[in-house]
């Protein structure tokens, strides 16, 4: 029997061309302010959900796409889990959070390193059994002594069985990429569900509206109250150019003249940083105008949510 010694190369190749895709959803949750929108932009690589200092900035379930090799990863931010207040815009947000982790893979329960409180307890019940947890123990670079870090994680696996623990900070790309290492075998061997180009299954239109309101919270600090949103009044694509008309909807008229500010010098900022923050995503021209309306008592009710796009 002849042994041709140059068969096995080949074979070597075959099977490394059958090696499967994988392809999976990964929740992103945590309470408010622990750097979840930060964690998404960082493993897509790209900015598509807003982030701030304020509490409540991210308020859509939010898919973000990263293609690596044979991986493809569809994050899904989730606004944080709101304990505090009651009104119909957070029991809207809290029923986004558990429904998004009714249909994933992996969920990432993103915490700040070396703390831990109600708020977090709270969300952490929320894990799905028989779904893999992994504690995300961000901000690492804040925390003042790391060796404080070892007793903290043990405390954490006492609280929950994790499948795996990362101490990390979101700002550092070599822990965004060792942590796209660690989620990808958790990922089921399966086609891909996106282009491998694609970013984020959310539209142009609506991403228009998430830049305008990051800007909004960022540009007013702690002066205007969490419930101002935006909505987007037309959207028009000629060639290379955005035509984009916005509304943003404030509850008090007072919370209207602190947006305009003075001589409507804050409403031209707000514009002018969205617009560049636009053209860079897309690589196009923006034009963009903005208006202020109020509408008192709309994020407590139903209709007015509905038809700004909450689900």
């Amino acid at each position: 029997m002849n042994h041709n010694p140059d068969t096995k190369p080949d074979a070597d190749a075959e099977s490394a061309s059958e090696t499967p895709q994988r392809c999976g959803l990964v929740a992103i949750v945590g309470r408010p302010n622990v750097g979840k929108s930060t964690l998404l932009n960082a493993l897509v690589g790209q900015k598509i959900s807003i982030t701030s200092n304020k509490a409540q900035t991210t308020r859509h379930r939010i898919t973000g796409i990263r293609t690596e090799g044979l991986a493809q990863f569809v994050f899904v931010d989730t606004p944080g889990f709101q304990t505090k207040h009651g009104t119909a815009l957070n029991r809207t947000l809290n029923r986004t959070v558990l429904s998004s982790l009714g249909d994933v893979d992996v969920v990432l329960f993103v915490v700040e390193a070396g703390k831990f409180g109600a708020p977090d307890a709270k969300v952490m019940g929320l894990l799905p059994p028989g779904k893999p947890a992994l504690l995300i123990a961000n901000k690492l670079d804040e925390l003042q002594r790391r060796q404080d870090v070892l007793p903290w994680l043990q405390q954490m696996q006492a609280r929950h069985a994790f499948a795996e623990f990362v101490p990390m900070s979101a700002t550092r790309e070599a822990d965004v990429t060792r942590l796209l290492n660690i989620v990808q075998p958790y990922l089921p061997e399966q086609p891909w569900l996106y282009e491998e180009d694609a970013l984020t299954d959310r539209s142009e239109r609506f991403l228009a509206g998430e830049m305008v309101r990051e800007k909004l919270f960022r540009l007013t600090g702690d002066e205007l109250p969490y419930n101002a949103t935006v909505v987007i009044d037309s959207f028009v694509e000629e060639g290379n150019l955005r035509r984009i008309a916005a509304t943003i909807v404030v509850e008090r008229e007072a919370h209207k003249g602190m947006i305009i500010g003075e001589g409507g010098e804050r409403l031209k900022r707000i514009g002018s940083e969205t617009r560049q923050d636009l053209e860079r995503l897309w690589d196009a021209k923006v034009f963009l105008e903005l208006w202020v309306k109020v509408r008192s008592g709309w994020a407590d009710d139903e209709a007015h949510l509905r038809s700004y796009g909450y689900e």
